[in-house]
């Protein structure tokens, strides 16, 4: 089963009082990176969201938002700073006797004046909120994992249809392979006969040659691994789990094995061939990179 690194996933969750919304997307990457980005004061929580998220992913950039709503105005302290209302009455009484004024202390006016009065921030407590943080990260990532594989779905598909593609290329090469030593055959003979205002040919000699060309230009072993390579890769794909870099090592072998017919066949024919299968093989290579 292919499953894309590729995704976006939101879930939320409340306690009555206090709403968490979590937001998750993921980009392709080599291995598996987790981002956090959230208020201050959930940081505690942070590692272990990140095993949560751990539990559902193995390859990707991943970036986990947290945004937070209050439901409900809880009761906060309120304490007044009397230093800065002091600091405050003693300018104002300055400045009045500056212009020759008369200053008339108003306590309920200094009490509107910038941070007069003070709300006390009490700690949120974690170990209550961390139900409610990860109901909402669960939602989140289940949505995410639901858009990787219907992503994924859509590229398995896609590859299964070019490595068909590929197998389709591969035996055409095969069919033509046998016919480039007969052929070559046929052209030494003319050629040498011209040569040589036909001359006998010694017919030893011409074998000889034949045989070393075909020993140079035998691609049987490369068409055998490569269909090998194509079997594997349909084994691979009905796997469960992470298979991308296992795919992405079998499409370099199978590349490999593309570059090396195409050097060894010395044929116009099946160097056409060629061509376009290591154009197929680039636009899988592609297609590996989102898988995870």
């Amino acid at each position: 089963m292919i499953r894309s690194m590729t995704g976006f996933g939101r879930g939320e969750s409340d306690n009555g009082a206090l709403k968490i919304v979590v937001e998750v997307k993921a980009v392709n990457h080599r291995y598996s990176e987790i981002t956090v980005k959230q208020p201050r004061q959930f940081l505690a929580l942070e590692d272990k969201m990140k095993k949560v998220v751990g539990e559902y992913i193995e390859r990707g950039k991943v970036d986990v938002f947290v945004r937070t709503q209050e439901l409900a105005d809880a009761e906060k302290p309120v304490q007044i700073d009397q230093k800065r209302a002091l600091a405050y009455h003693e300018a104002l009484q300055s400045l009045a006797e500056a212009v020759g004024s008369t200053y008339h202390a108003d306590p309920f006016r200094l009490m509107t004046l910038p941070e007069v009065i003070v709300k006390e921030e009490s700690e949120p407590d974690m170990k209550a909120l961390w139900p409610v943080m990860e109901a909402a990260l669960r939602q989140a990532m289940d949505n995410h994992i639901a858009m990787r594989d219907q992503e994924g779905a859509h590229i398995e598909e896609n590859l299964r249809e070019k490595v068909a593609g590929l197998q389709d290329l591969a035996g055409r090469v095969a069919e033509r392979s046998p016919l480039v030593l007969n052929e070559y055959k046929e052209k030494l003979e003319a050629r040498i006969a011209e040569l040589l205002n036909n001359t006998p040919v010694d017919a030893e000699r011409l074998a000889q040659e034949v045989a070393y060309f075909a020993e140079k230009s035998c691609i049987d072993e490369e068409l055998v691994r490569l269909q090998s390579h194509f079997e594997q890769f349909y084994t691979i794909a009905d796997q469960k789990g992470s298979i991308g870099r296992k795919l992405d090592f079998l499409i370099q072998e199978m590349n490999r094995e593309t570059n090396t017919i195409g050097s060894k066949a010395n044929d116009l024919e099946i160097g056409r061939l060629v061509v376009e299968m290591k154009s197929e093989l680039e636009k899988v290579r592609e297609q590996i990179q989102n898988i995870e």
